[in-house]
């Protein structure tokens, strides 16, 4: 099998017509296999207030008590999953809408970040790479929904969707053993990482960290950093974090230390 792209999306540039039309239209020309993950953003939260349910967010991950976890499942895995398959299908790509819970492709505990309950929040265990490997082989187009199955309470979870990516890749890579190594791209609507006001070419751990306790890269970019990292060490080839202009082969490639600038 050929190189595997991993691209993650979030949903705040979804709910973008625009930008949906751009996005499919450049993965339409791509002939290598492609995994999609997409976040639900501004959608869920406007679904939220509509049920009267609160909107919270701790350190960027979305704070889904039981009651909104149906909500959030009613619009990421329904209306915006299948608004881009129907996309992606209209530029002759085999698109399957599918979320974790599918095939029990996304096992997952509960994410309790320094003892704080957030809730049906999720951190992955498990990814069954062989479901994924048999999609790319009929060439079909997974498009998950970042939502996973408990692996000890048989529960949905709500999972933030950068880490979602950043497991499916990782566990393409180490079925690819010997083969290419999958490719990560985060696709937001900035270009890069912006240090100075540019966007910087290439990234590394140390000025990642350094950038975080500085403040100069805060907010959803570090959930991105942070998991361009976490890829990197579970083996996965290369991560880039770019918009839609730099998918194809620009943005900033985040590199480990042992890695050389090219």
């Amino acid at each position: 099998m050929d190189e595997i792209t991993v691209v993650k999306v979030g949903g705040n540039e979804l709910d973008d017509p625009g930008f949906l039309t751009e996005l499919c239209a450049i993965l339409g020309t791509f002939n290598r296999p492609l995994v999609l993950v997409h976040g639900g953003g501004k959608e869920i939260s406007a679904a939220l207030e509509h049920y009267g349910q609160p909107v919270q967010f701790i350190d960027g991950l979305r704070v889904t008590p039981p009651e909104s976890m149906a909500i959030m499942e009613m619009v990421v895995c329904g209306t915006i999953n299948k608004r881009i398959v129907a996309c992606l299908s209209a530029v002759g790509k085999r698109a399957l809408g599918m979320s974790g819970v599918d095939l029990g492709l996304l096992r997952c505990v509960p994410h309790r970040p320094n003892g704080i309950d957030l809730g049906r929040v999720g951190a992955i265990t498990t990814v069954d790479h062989a479901v994924l490997q048999a999609l790319l082989m009929l060439e079909w187009l997974p498009v998950l929904a970042p939502v996973a199955l408990g692996r000890d309470d048989g529960l949905t979870y709500n999972v933030n969707a950068d880490h979602v990516a950043q497991a499916v890749a990782a566990a393409l890579t180490h079925c690819q053993a010997g083969r290419t190594a999958t490719e990560l791209v985060f696709v937001s609507n900035v270009p890069g990482v912006i240090l100075d006001g540019q966007v910087v070419p290439c990234l590394r751990a140390v000025e990642i960290e350094r950038g975080i306790q500085v403040g100069v890269i805060n907010g959803g970019m570090i959930p991105k950093v942070r998991s361009a990292l976490a890829a990197l060490d579970a083996g996965v080839g290369s991560v880039r974090i770019a918009n839609l202009k730099g998918l194809v082969a620009g943005g900033t490639r985040i590199i480990g230390s042992q890695d050389q600038v090219q």
